[in-house]
């Protein structure tokens, strides 16, 4: 038996059972559901990472992290309109990513 202590999508354990293997699942209280959100978000994105910019791979991989963002969205009760508005702002204050700038070091 493999012990996987994690988040998993709605439909995993049912895929798992129509192989013919048991999975056992309980169901997250509220605090517990938004912790494991936390943590999938960043085990999503180490996935993206390790693909290493391979396109199909990738865009699977921001599938998946985008899935996890609107639940977190959900699950905290935060609003997606003012999440854009805060991420425009601080675009405008800080600037994107368009010029590829790599911080190698600055005077403290």
């Amino acid at each position: 038996m493999k012990i996987y202590n994690k988040l998993v999508r709605d439909r995993i354990p049912e895929i798992i059972e129509a192989e013919g293997k048991k999975a056992t699942v309980r169901v997250l209280d509220e605090v517990e559901y938004r912790k494991a959100l936390l943590e999938k978000l960043v085990e999503e994105a180490q996935e993206a990472h390790v693909t290493r910019g391979d396109s199909n791979e990738l865009a699977k991989e921001i599938g998946d992290v985008l899935e996890v963002v609107d639940a977190l969205v959900s699950a905290f009760g935060l609003d997606r309109n003012g999440i854009e508005e805060l991420k425009k702002n601080r675009r405008e204050k800080r600037g994107g990513f368009k010029k590829k700038l790599f911080l190698e070091s600055a005077e403290e």
